[in-house]
């Protein structure tokens, strides 16, 4: 075998294509095992970008790569990617071998999220160090710009990319936390940002002894004369600093980073237009004014300057799936316990002390890794969900994973053991000031969440289910009360916050006293709040209150009303159902019970059944009184609301029509009426109205007999059809008894008892024959009993055959004489 050195790069990536046609994945992988041991890193080189893609697929869509969001666990390729995959597997070991070499690899701006792109487009350097000191300014402008990342970087960007990239159909079967890019992000996680224990080194270093961490980001950095930067929101890259590149533990920290900002960055970084304009700093909006008022002042303008009418261009067509609201949840869920994991001797340090002890760069990405990091973009990212996501059952993983990010406590990692006095108060203390650093996560997303709710079916025991979770969130122990505080520190009056700050802040050894400590900590709370709020909504936010007037008046008038509408519709369709089971009979096998009983229908949801509506009722009523408890509702107040929504559906205002006005094609559904049939309590008297003979085949009809005598009907009203129209048309008796038989006279009051346009109401049915009534069971049983009744009688079957026509054509005849009289009766 020929040395590998000998083997030219164009000819190995060329081996490698023909191999991922030819080769099933073990092998390849196997043989990517050796070509990744026994190659240097000038020759791996040339393949990382392709074999990037071939695993990932390709940032278009195009080409599918190996399909990780479809391979699960019970496939046979599943072990063999998650070992060249693994965080220690081969792929990583190939990063690493790239990345002391220091090679760099373009990504397209075009592929970053729509606001990252909006941002370099209009000449202005993104807020996130990630994308620093790393475009490349090609001659042809700014259209054509890309980002040169080094090999994790790509690595990682391309992973993260692979959830968002729409080019995997997946099928309604499907489990996402089954696949295996679902476990790959997982243990990723674990592995670079662990919750015990420090990061890794990579196996490969350079001749410094370690990996190379990026280049430091500089305060001065200059967008190639396009404008000064805006201040970052991360202020400085706390892990790039010279000051701890000392510490080898410092240059691997980079790569946590580095991984958590491309989660973030291609997960949650997408919004609208709007939203991006509203987020846009002063500063950002003062360096892209005076971009253009230099390039307006230049004797010879570009043809296309950089940016121009790039906002008006702008759109983020942002719809994510469940899967990436599942993958995000797991991300939030990792981070608090990533959080949560630091030392307590490190929670309780102040900054002063802390910065004499020097905590390891691990510790101090714990501390500032949810606030500094996550919080605007999920917000933003949770935001848009709740505004856009279908009022259905799917909502369930928006909801979870706004619910994890809101409750910290859950993801300690440790048993509930009793603990001392002073860690209680400790975590108390945090909890407190983690309520305040996210007041809008609790407080704006709950209003959104209430505007979601009333528009929503609430008798389904699914989307019930969602609004007890969120009232029994809300009403753990405290809760409301630190959110209250936290309302009315951001409501604290400026002029109020400026005359309580002290001149010096002064300990009791030096003169000072405690009131002047406590003045401290309350300004430094008010003004961790007010720059959360204004972080997130901007200066000029009309904040309204969660516990305010106006909201408990919405809570109380109008949710608790709907919740309970909806818990009383659950009860009563659960009685009527139990009913219904208790008094079916073997008669209506045959049809001849009430056509209520044989309600069913393609597509009916399983939550409709009497089990899930006794859930219904259970779920809504635990839902109240979580919500009395949070807002302290009168409980008096609750149950005459519930007693009186039960009397007035008992006086029948459930067979009423719903609201409705006039309009120029039919009734028309106000607000109301909407509401009114969510909540069970008003429906429309909807009837079969298209044509008869095409209705679907019951339960209680013969299939092959509905088919036979709709053939003989059709034959013979094509043939005889202009007789029959001939014959309902006289106007005297023979006219009127045809009618009896040939149409049918209820058709348009049918018609009328639904909203319909008016050339449907004008549409009048021809004469016809109709045999269908023949193909029912029951029908046939009756006709069976006259046969045998005949047949006892000693009447052959001819001769009751003509009793039976004999006896319908009087039936009709008297109904024809004496039924317009027994109709006026």
């Amino acid at each position: 075998m020929a040395a590998p050195t000998l083997q030219q790069p164009s000819f190995l990536l060329a081996n490698l294509k023909a191999d991922s046609t030819t080769k099933t994945l073990l092998q390849r992988c196997q043989d990517l095992v050796k070509i990744i041991d026994e190659y240097p890193a000038k020759e791996l080189h040339s393949i990382f970008p392709w074999l990037v893609e071939s695993v990932f697929g390709s940032l278009d869509g195009i080409i599918a790569g190996w399909n990780l969001r479809l391979l699960h666990s019970r496939s046979h390729e599943y072990n063999t990617a998650m070992e060249f995959l693994n965080p220690s597997g081969p792929m990583m070991k190939l990063v690493y071998k790239l990345q002391a070499e220091e090679y760099k690899y373009e990504i397209p701006v075009n592929y970053l999220p729509g606001p990252v792109k909006a941002c370099i487009q209009e000449g202005v350097l993104p807020d996130c160090p990630l994308f620093h000191n790393k475009l490349q300014f090609p001659l042809s402008g700014l259209l054509t710009l890309n980002l040169a990342l080094n090999p994790f970087e790509f690595f990682m960007f391309n992973f993260a990319y692979c959830l968002i990239t729409p080019k995997v159909s997946l099928p309604k079967s499907y489990h996402s936390t089954d696949s295996a890019y679902f476990v790959l992000v997982d243990t990723y996680l674990k592995y670079f940002l662990p919750s015990e224990g420090s990061v890794p080194p990579s196996p490969f270093s350079d001749s410094r002894g370690s990996v190379t961490a990026p280049s430091p980001r500089s305060s001065t950095v200059s967008f190639a004369g396009y404008g000064v930067h805006s201040p970052s929101l991360l202020k400085h890259h706390i892990f790039h600093q010279p000051s701890v590149n000392a510490d080898p533990a410092a240059q691997e920290i980079w790569r946590s980073e580095t991984l958590l900002q491309m989660f973030v960055e291609i997960w949650l970084h997408h919004y609208s237009l709007e939203m991006y304009q509203k987020l846009q700093s002063p500063q950002v909006k003062l360096a892209l004014l005076q971009y253009r008022l230099s390039m307006s002042s230049m004797p010879c303008q570009p043809h296309a300057p950089p940016g121009s009418g790039t906002l008006h261009t702008y759109q983020e067509p942002f719809s994510p799936t469940e899967e990436h609201v599942l993958v995000v949840r797991l991300l939030v869920k990792h981070l608090h316990a990533f959080s949560n994991s630091l030392k307590p001797e490190q929670l309780s340090s102040s900054p002063s002390a802390h910065s004499h002890t020097h905590p390891s760069p691990l510790e101090e990405f714990k501390r500032v890794v949810v606030q500094r990091f996550v919080q605007q973009k999920l917000y933003l990212f949770l935001q848009h969900c709740f505004g856009h996501w279908p009022l259905d059952a799917s909502f369930r993983a928006v909801l979870e994973t706004w619910l994890s990010y809101i409750q910290p406590w859950r993801y300690t990692g440790e048993k509930p053991n009793p603990q001392p006095d002073q860690n209680r108060t400790l975590i108390w203390c945090l909890l407190e000031s983690f309520v305040q650093e996210n007041l809008l996560m609790y407080t704006k997303l709950f209003q959104v969440f209430l505007n979601r709710t009333v528009r929503t079916d609430l008798v389904n025991a699914k989307n019930a289910l969602m609004v007890f979770r969120v009232a029994k969130v809300f009403a753990q122990p405290n809760l409301a009360e630190m959110i209250q505080k936290g309302e009315q520190l951001f409501l604290e009056p400026e002029h109020v916050l400026h005359h309580r700050q002290p001149r010096g802040y002064l300990t009791p050894s030096q003169g000072g006293s405690f009131l002047s400590s406590r003045q401290r900590v309350m300004t430094d709370m008010v003004f961790r709040v007010k720059s959360h709020v204004y972080a997130l909504e901007g200066q000029d936010c009309q904040y309204k209150q969660m516990f305010g007037t106006e909201l408990r008046g919405a809570v109380s008038q109008r949710l608790i009303q709907i919740i309970a509408q909806a818990r009383q519709t659950a009860k009563r369709i659960s009685d009527h159902s139990s009913e219904v089971a208790a008094n079916k009979s073997f008669m209506s096998w045959f049809g001849m019970g009430s056509s209520e009983l044989n309600n069913t229908f393609p597509g009916a949801e399983p939550e409709e059944s009497g089990e899930c509506l006794k859930k219904t009722h259970e779920f809504l009523d635990r839902a109240l009184e979580n919500l009395c408890q949070i807002f302290k509702l009168n409980q008096g107040q609750l149950t005459q609301l519930i007693s009186n929504l039960g009397s007035s559906q008992d006086d029948g205002n459930c067979k009423q029509l719903p609201d409705c006005i006039q309009g120029e094609n039919g009734l028309i559904l106000t607000d109301l009426g909407r509401r009114q049939i969510l909540s069970g309590l008003r429906k429309f008297d909807i009837h079969y109205q298209g044509d008869p003979e095409l209705q679907p085949i019951r339960s209680y009809e013969n299939a092959l007999l509905v088919r036979l005598f709709y053939r003989i009907s059709s034959l013979v009203n094509e043939r005889f059809g202009g007789h029959m129209n001939a014959l309902c048309s006289r106007p005297d008796f023979l006219g009127r008894l045809g009618r009896h038989y040939l149409a049918d006279p209820d058709s348009t009051a049918k018609l009328k008892q639904s909203p319909l346009s008016r050339r449907t109401l004008e549409r009048n049915r021809q004469p016809r024959v109709s045999l269908r009534p023949l193909a029912s069971y029951r029908t046939i049983l009756l006709l069976l009993l006259f046969y045998v009744l005949g047949a006892l009688l000693s009447f052959g079957p001819v001769s009751s055959t003509l009793l039976i026509l004999t006896g319908g054509f009087l039936y009709g005849l008297l109904m024809t004489l004496f039924g317009d009289k027994l109709k006026t009766h």
